[in-house]
């Protein structure tokens, strides 16, 4: 089985992809090849953001390693949070307050359409590979459930009427951000890496 580091110690990140892969290949977090400091994210797109996590871990372990790098864009805030949804309300981070954050940004405003993006990026020995998801949505006026993580309580996926924290992982699972760039990155895994 190939085994592949996630450039992550997110908990609800690699309990998500991991579900997602359904035993494709086995999945290590960065605390299983003993880094345990934060990876910088200096840069201004997901990509370049996927693309330097991935480099800094195969450069320590040598071992094929995949990151990600997501967030919500919403159009009419100029496509905040964008690469700084994790800490959107600055540090230490919080998704109530970064959530809290982006109601007030967004009150009173009409335009509420918003999407998540995810960009993985894959290095080993040949070039970087990326694979992209997008879902689509609106913010809503409030939160709503207790499922989910980050912005998940006020991000209404379109075709639903109700938020991704409402909504069963199931349907997540399905129409996600993640769940469409890991379906290119395990359809890709599989055709031989």
């Amino acid at each position: 089985m190939t085994r592949l580091v996630l450039a992550s110690n997110n908990a609800h990140k690699i309990a998500e992809i991991n579900g997602l892969l359904e035993g494709a290949f086995e999945v290590i977090s960065l605390r299983d090849t003993g880094i345990t400091e934060e990876i910088p994210e200096p840069y201004d797109t997901f990509e370049e953001n996927a693309l330097a996590k991935a480099n800094y871990v195969y450069e320590r372990t040598g071992l094929m390693t995949f990151s990600e790098d997501s967030g919500l864009i919403v159009p009419v805030l100029n496509g905040a949070p964008g690469v700084f949804s994790a800490r959107y309300a600055g540090e230490p981070r919080s998704d109530e307050r970064n959530t809290e954050k982006l109601l007030q940004e967004l009150k009173g405003n009409t335009d509420r359409h918003a999407y998540y993006q995810t960009t993985i990026c894959l290095v080993g020995s040949g070039a970087p590979a990326y694979f992209k998801g997008i879902c689509e949505g609106d913010i809503a006026t409030a939160p709503s459930g207790s499922g989910g993580f980050g912005y998940d309580p006020v991000f209404i996926p379109k075709g639903y009427d109700q938020t991704f924290g409402q909504l069963p992982a199931e349907v997540k699972k399905a129409v996600s951000h993640r769940a469409k760039a890991m379906a290119q990155f395990v359809g890709f895994i599989k055709q031989g890496l």
